[in-house]
């Protein structure tokens, strides 16, 4: 395996999928959610759930929380189609700053000037970019239930919140068991604490089966969870180890018009060969 990293380009192409010629990636990242972006409007990809990991492999790859595909349009409308990898190589839920960076590439692709329409596993959303802030139209989502002794909320991928007083010394083992008690497939577990203005997240993700800088489901998810619990009302600040994402929404539960803003960065480009 070898990674050749080049300047940006103006022009921006297509991929080869065989993975025994040179595979063009884009790397963006949202608030430190870092990504593998993968323009499949011409040729469609066929990457096996390994590759997708030995991509996203932080010491043997290019390094990501994830990978995605810009496919063509599924819907009439519509700018694209996006198709989201977890870092393990799993086809996953949506991945709202996922979403917010493939949109930025979007627009660096020429797709659209800056207001994009696109449909994803969970359904369709909206997109608009300025500059480095994408703001993204998420799912409506249900009410907050309690579960395992926190909060669960669906938000285009299951996120078990924890209110706290502080964050845990060892988030990791604080997060792994919640995780596990949801089952096989498991859960997003968050920790959020409130600050003066706005709250601070960690989020261990699943499917990466780590902590992550920042996780767009999740903080739509924890400040669904403060307003639900009548702490604070929308829009809503959270602060991620990466940088700050505002989530205004409609609602205490179910949840209507939910926006997720934040930066959405390119990071730089090269060709992976397999």
């Amino acid at each position: 395996m070898n990674v050749y990293i080049v300047p940006r380009c103006i022009t921006l192409t297509p991929f080869n999928t065989d993975m025994s010629m040179n595979l063009r990636f884009f790397k963006y990242q949202g608030a430190g959610n870092d990504f593998i972006l993968l323009d499949c409007r011409e040729s469609r990809a066929s990457l096996t759930k390994d590759q997708i990991a030995h991509m996203c492999h932080r010491n043997f790859g290019i390094g990501a929380d994830g990978l995605m595909y810009l496919e063509p349009p599924r819907h009439e409308g519509d700018h694209f189609y996006m198709v989201y990898f977890n870092a393990d190589g799993s086809e996953s839920t949506m991945c709202g700053n996922g979403g917010r960076c493939i949109s930025k590439f979007a627009t660096d692709l020429g797709i659209a000037a800056n207001r994009l329409h696109f449909h994803a596993i969970d359904g369709p959303h909206w997109a608009e970019v300025n500059g480095d802030s994408v703001a993204l139209g998420m799912i409506d989502a249900p009410a907050v239930v309690e579960r395992h002794g926190a909060f669960f909320v669906d938000t285009g991928s299951p996120h078990h919140v924890v209110l706290n007083d502080s964050h845990p010394d060892d988030f990791i083992a604080f997060a792994r068991p919640l995780r596990d008690a949801y089952g096989e497939e498991g859960c997003n577990i968050n920790s959020l604490v409130a600050l003066e203005q706005g709250y601070s997240i960690r989020t261990y993700e699943r499917g990466v089966e780590n902590e992550t800088l920042a996780c767009g489901t999740g903080a739509v998810a924890a400040a669904m969870v403060a307003v639900h619990n009548g702490a604070t009302t929308a829009p809503v600040h959270i602060k991620a180890l990466g940088g700050e994402l505002i989530v205004n929404f409609e609602g205490t539960g179910p949840f209507s018009n939910v926006v997720l803003e934040g930066p959405a960065q390119y990071s730089f480009e090269g060709y992976w060969k397999g």
